[in-house]
């Protein structure tokens, strides 16, 4: 989709080691009646005010710079105006989410088409999507991230079209706002729901839904908004505080667009609605968030979709506000880079301020990037497809979302990805989130391109392990991290280490250490959409897609060897289904080394074009 778009075009630097997030935190624990006092009494004010649409107005006119833009956008809401209203249904039959989303992507395309050609097409067709969602008998509180994004959708249609509406809408809107969002969800703060205490995405999502609710009706219902205000601007902090320190998001990158976008949208809507951030944006790590995305999205196009999330590129409209709030250029350039060729609401509303031009190519950083407490690293050059690039991680097996994915590598060259990462399952299959997680393929270690010990062994790396890299370098000579697994392999080794490598933007060496107090049954694993031609003496394969090849080379042990399997479990799995192949886009294959009885070990593999030098096989502690 956007490997077009890779080309080189500046050198910008991606932060790195050296530059670290702020260290003193400024959150403050307002009253509501301190939130509201200085509430702007105009309306428009969540996200954006009135001056915000007016940029937007300049630029979308013949020949502004947003032009191309807004005739794109504006076609997606003349669609909308042919399309029914949502029903309240539960599309996988858990979530009424599918249906809050629909609603939320409506309001913003037809709230900013109104908003820009005062056109009543568009605010007619949004009171029928008003009219449906207002009058549901509640929105699905028993998973309350449901109620919090139809929260956010009502409410900014409430606000956005304030002077628009009937006296009499404006009313029934309020009332929905009230009753189905606000409620619902204050009862939550004092223990009714888990999800105020917790530390992941739904705490921003829904202390950012409620607030979004809260701020649209804060002048007419003062005394409920109040609470809500004052409880989400003390929940939330429990969630941002993990951005720290180097802006990273431990559930992927997948989540991170989520999380990010919900932090940003309560954030925002307080800095337009009072005037103020009440210390949230200077929570450590917060200001470098943008950094992950840059880093985590490779030249093929794809995402280093660790945890649960698909592979596709990974972006938001917060790009653009996080790149005003903290005077970071390159992210205005990478979310420029999609809003070209499709934009978003948002990315006008925030990215029409920001920019004097149309960015058509992504920012460009070198030789690596680690991001502490998450335990991933990157190692490569973005915006230039014809080199390397590696993400590989280490990380926390416990956090939410987390695969039994220590040591995983995804690996790009040649603007194809050669090494993937399978993804997700079903959130549906029996247990995903329960006993029977660690079950399932596609969240083993199995399911990964890492080891695994002992796999009679359940489940084939510790869940509760937290691993960490140990040793990070981005000499452009030789950028390398090494992680150290250990915990994850504890009940079958003493020591696992695993290494990888740039080698002169040529080659990408990936190198294991184990030693084991018992002999150990190992595997080495290595998922690939490339057709593979293995050589006689197994020692090498060749990988192609397309018109290019890439070669994959043993280096050590003398015994190793690789073979081909499918995409099945081992024998001795828990789960063994057969179904895996036919979920993915693409079909996959797995490059395999198969050592038992082994007590110690060091296991290199080289992935590189064909006619790259071989290096000399070094210990990990000479790197």
């Amino acid at each position: 989709m956007i490997k077009g778009l890779l080309i080189l075009c500046g050198l910008i630097l991606c932060a790195g080691i050296g530059r670290s997030a702020e260290t003193v935190a400024t959150v403050q624990t307002p009253t509501g009646a301190e939130v509201l006092k200085t509430l702007r009494p105009q309306h428009p004010r969540l996200l954006a005010t009135a001056t915000d649409f007016q940029n937007v107005r300049e630029q979308v006119k013949p020949d502004g710079l947003l032009e191309a833009q807004w005739n794109l956008l504006l076609k997606k809401a003349d669609t909308v105006l042919t399309e029914s209203p949502v029903k309240y249904e539960l599309p996988d039959g858990v979530r009424l989410l599918e249906v809050s989303r629909k609603v939320l992507a409506r309001v913003q395309l037809l709230g900013l088409a109104y908003q820009v050609t005062g056109d009543v097409h568009y605010r007619d067709r949004l009171w029928q999507e008003m009219d449906v969602v207002t009058q549901f008998a509640d929105w699905h509180p028993v998973h309350f991230l449901d109620t919090a994004e139809m929260t956010a959708a009502v409410a900014i249609a409430y606000d956005w079209l304030y002077d628009a509406w009937t006296p009499e809408q404006r009313k029934q809107i309020r009332e929905a706002i009230v009753e189905k969002g606000l409620k619902a969800g204050l009862p939550a703060y004092s223990g009714s729901m888990w999800w105020p205490k917790c530390e992941h995405n739904w705490n921003q999502v829904c202390n950012g839904g409620l607030t979004m609710g809260a701020l649209a009706v804060g002048d007419e219902e003062p005394a409920l908004a109040g609470e809500i205000l004052a409880a989400a601007i003390q929940s939330v902090p429990r969630a941002i505080k993990h951005y720290a320190p180097d802006g990273a998001w431990a559930e992927g990158p997948g989540y991170w667009a989520y999380a990010t976008t919900y932090t940003v949208y309560m954030i925002a809507s307080l800095e337009t609605a009072t005037g103020r951030d009440w210390g949230l944006a200077s929570i450590p790590g917060f200001s470098l968030a943008g950094d992950f995305p840059l880093c985590m999205n490779g030249p093929s196009g794809r995402s280093f979709n660790f945890a649960d999330a698909g592979d596709g590129a990974v972006h938001a409209s917060a790009m653009y506000w996080l790149g005003r709030k903290f005077e970071r250029p390159d992210y205005d350039q990478f979310e420029g880079a999609f809003a070209v060729k499709s934009p978003m609401p948002l990315d006008l509303l925030w990215g029409a301020s920001r920019s004097l031009m149309e960015w058509n190519c992504f920012p460009v950083f070198g030789s690596g990037h680690y991001f502490r407490e998450t335990e991933v690293a990157t190692l490569g050059v973005i915006g230039d497809s014809k080199r390397l690039y590696v993400a590989f991680k280490a990380g926390d097996n416990k956090v939410n979302h987390s695969h039994l994915d220590c040591g995983s590598f995804v690996l790009d060259a040649f603007g194809q990805r050669w090494i993937l990462d399978v993804g997700s399952d079903d959130y549906n299959l029996p247990g995903y989130f329960g006993k029977q997680r660690w079950e399932y393929y596609k969240l083993r270690a199995e399911g990964h391109n890492t080891l695994v010990l002992n796999p009679d062994a359940q489940p084939d790396q510790d869940p509760k392990a937290k691993t960490v890299i140990t040793k990070f370098s981005r000499d452009p000579k030789f950028p390398f991290g090494i992680a150290d697994l250990s915990p994850a392999y504890a009940r079958g080794a003493k020591s696992v280490r695993r290494g990888v490598a740039l080698i002169e933007s040529k080659a990408v060496l990936v190198q294991d250490e184990v030693a084991a107090e018992l002999a150990a049954d190992l595997w080495w694993f290595a998922h690939t959409p490339a057709a593979i031609e293995l050589a006689k003496d197994g020692k090498s394969a060749t990988l192609k897609i397309g018109k290019e090849t890439l070669l994959v080379r043993v280096l050590a042990p003398a015994n190793a060897v690789l073979e081909v399997m499918e995409m099945v479990p081992l024998p001795t799995s828990p789960h063994p289904e057969k179904q895996m192949v036919k979920r993915l886009r693409v079909p996959v294959r797995k490059l395999a080394i198969h050592l038992p009885g082994t007590a110690q070990t060091r296991l290199a593999v080289l992935f590189s074009a064909p006619d790259a030098a071989v290096p000399e096989v070094k210990k990990l502690d000479e790197w």
